[in-house]
């Protein structure tokens, strides 16, 4: 920011009278300087000497000219923790929770704000995989194609986080800090030797011979097709890895790649390695900062853009305010009385019924909270497209049918959005949709079907339960947790597996316009990146939540570079609903295991995975991803 000062009267600032505005203010502002000082600034030029009268005058300005007073504002903007998809629960003062929408909302909004200068992105261990990282590098760059800079703050840097970072400008580091450039690392764990010593036996099926994901419960070792296929995926997300290092720091394939060879670097060595820019704590970097903007004052704006909340209560409109803060909801617009574009956050694996959400299982997808959004959006006659943003590895074949077949009643452009993960299910619900994007991470496909379940009957008898059975039917026990599928029963549920897939690869190909034959060829449970996704023909197009928002746009035949008004669905549960809606079961597995995770922390994520899976896999059939991935 610039302030006006006047150079006869600049050396007596401390003794003038000065107008300050807030960081609100305009970027260029005067300091006020009064008549009397103005007069001793004139008194003692004349005390000078005559001799000199008139080179004094020829030096010194008239008060109306003036120096610059420059003020500098940084958005300061912290990635921190997780960053979910979609809104979370609202609270009593309205929605504030931190998600990715809202801080890529930050991002835009510094880049459009005239009165900030660059942004300081702090990046601390943000829990977000390959879709959500170029989510924000996406954001990071539209930062930058503002002419502003972005600069990373880091204590350490790993993984998604140096990810992020490489997306600034420039990558500051206090001396002391690590770098690791892992490259990429993908385990998986299997469970039939434990089960069998405590007397549990998993009798699975599946369709589709890379349909792994019963393998964990059967076997000891990985099936040579699930590892050619998550080798090939592996394989390129290692790529995607070392290409946008080496594009972001102007180093080549090989130098990026015996970086990731040697593993960990000092902050010293990684700068000699030039991945990183400078070797700073913060208040050397601050100063260092006010230097180069040649800045009289430098601003660091804390919390940039984020949701302040108003407590104030008091008064005759009090209580009606607070009712409305406490209620919430509603449209969010990113610009004036535009065209409205719905978003439809289809998060978590996918069951039926109504979408559930607890601190350590996570959000799980309801097919009837989505499939009313859909609908919602759909008949609402101010809503011009829908974008259908997903992330879920797959769950219930009923429920992501459901959700499938809404999408196909809707008379209005539907854009499916891929975020980390759309697989399997994930997949299903998307390939309804009128165009498909995926971010190039994007783990997607898995076209297959698994079913089965778990007998307990062995461990019963270890702990001496026993059990007695009356029935009627040759089938009336398939269900049964205590004894294996029988011949028929395994031959009913096989056929009715086999008749899924078909249902599965037939609309796949029908919403791809794929023959039937290069449709299979890719199915068969076969996990794919989004850039190899988008090489086969199972999505349209790589891009971002803004891209999915642009095409819909244009599907509708709106201006795409119109700012338009987001209708956010489905609506954040207020807590009146949680009050007096609580789903009880799910309360009370969260404080079980919630304890757990307390006694034994490293147990959270573990568990966390657990409960999402027996969510998912709480139906005979399941359309859900071969195995948990997480690639580090």
């Amino acid at each position: 920011m610039k302030l006006m000062i006047p150079l006869a009267t600049a050396f007596t600032l401390l003794l003038c009278p000065v107008h300050r505005t807030s960081l609100a203010d305009d970027a260029v502002e005067t300091l006020e300087v009064s008549d009397e000082q103005a007069a001793v600034d004139e008194a003692d030029a004349d005390e000078s000497g005559a001799d000199e009268s008139d080179a004094k005058e020829a030096e010194v300005p008239a008060e109306d000219e003036a120096v610059e007073y420059k003020r500098v504002r940084m958005a300061h903007i912290a990635i921190e923790g997780e960053l979910p998809e979609s809104p979370g629960q609202m609270t009593l003062f309205g929605d504030l929770g931190v998600d990715l929408r809202k801080t890529i909302a930050r991002l835009d909004k510094a880049a459009e704000d005239e009165q900030i200068d660059g942004v300081l992105l702090e990046i601390g261990m943000p829990m977000v995989a390959r879709g959500k990282t170029n989510e924000l590098r996406a954001a990071i760059g539209r930062v930058k194609a503002s002419g502003k800079k972005v600069y990373a703050l880091l204590e350490s840097a790993t993984g998604s986080q140096y990810l992020l970072a490489s997306a600034c400008d420039e990558i500051v580091m206090p001396e002391p800090g690590v770098v690791l450039v892992p490259g990429v690392y993908a385990e998986f764990s299997y469970l039939k030797e434990m089960l069998n010593k405590v007397g549990i036996e998993a009798d699975m099926m599946h369709v589709g011979d890379s349909k792994g994901a019963a393998e964990s419960l059967m076997r000891n070792d990985m099936s040579e097709p699930v590892k050619q296929n998550l080798t090939a995926m592996i394989d390129d997300v290692y790529d995607q890895l070392v290409t946008t290092i080496a594009g972001d720091r102007e180093l080549k394939i090989d130098e990026v790649e015996a970086i990731i060879d040697r593993g960990l670097l000092t902050v010293t060595q990684a700068h000699a390695e030039h991945l990183i820019d400078r070797v700073a704590y913060p208040d050397q970097f601050r100063a260092q900062l006010q230097e180069e903007y040649e800045a009289d004052e430098l601003v660091y704006v804390i919390n940039y853009g984020k949701k302040k909340v108003d407590t104030d209560f008091s008064g005759p409109m009090g209580m009606i305010k607070l009712f409305k803060t406490i209620i919430g909801g509603g449209s969010q617009s990113d610009g004036d009385n535009g065209p409205t574009i719905a978003i439809v956050y289809a998060v978590g694996p996918i069951s039926s019924g109504k979408n559930q959400a607890s601190p350590l299982g996570g959000q799980t997808m309801g097919s009837e909270t989505i499939v009313k959004a859909l609908q919602q959006a759909g008949d609402n006659e101010d809503v011009k497209a829908i974008v259908l943003r997903i992330d879920s590895p797959g769950g219930s074949a009923l429920a992501s049918d459901l959700i499938w077949r809404a999408t196909q009643t809707i008379d209005k452009p539907i854009v499916a959005s891929m975020g980390d993960v759309a697989a399997s299910g994930g997949y299903y619900i998307a390939m309804g949709a009128d165009r498909i994007l995926a971010e190039p991470g994007t783990i997607t496909g898995s076209i297959g079907v698994v079913g089965g379940k778990l007998t307990w009957g062995g461990l019963y008898e270890k702990i001496g339960v026993s059990s007695e059975v009356i029935s009627r039917g040759k089938n009336s026990g398939i269900f049964s947790m205590t004894e294996k599928f029988s011949d028929t029963q395994r031959e009913a549920i096989v056929a009715m597996m086999e008749d899924i897939y078909r249902q599965f690869t037939t609309k796949a190909a029908a919403g791809r316009d794929l023959p039937l034959e290069e449709l299979e060829a890719l199915a068969g449970g076969q996990v794919y990146t989004g850039r190899d996704a988008k090489r086969n023909g199972l999505i349209d197009e790589l891009g971002t939540l803004q891209d999915a928002i642009r095409v819909a746009k244009e599907l509708a035949d709106l201006d795409p570079e119109e700012k338009a008004t987001l209708e956010i669905l489905p609506e954040p549960e207020n807590p009146f609903e949680s009050l007096f809606g609580t789903d009880f079961e799910a309360e009370r597995e969260a404080r079980v295991l919630g304890g757990m995770a307390q006694l034994v922390p490293e147990l959270s994520e573990p568990l966390r995975r657990a409960v999402q899976w027996r969510r998912a896999m709480s139906e005979p059939v399941s359309l859900i991803m071969p195995f948990w991935i997480e690639i580090k």
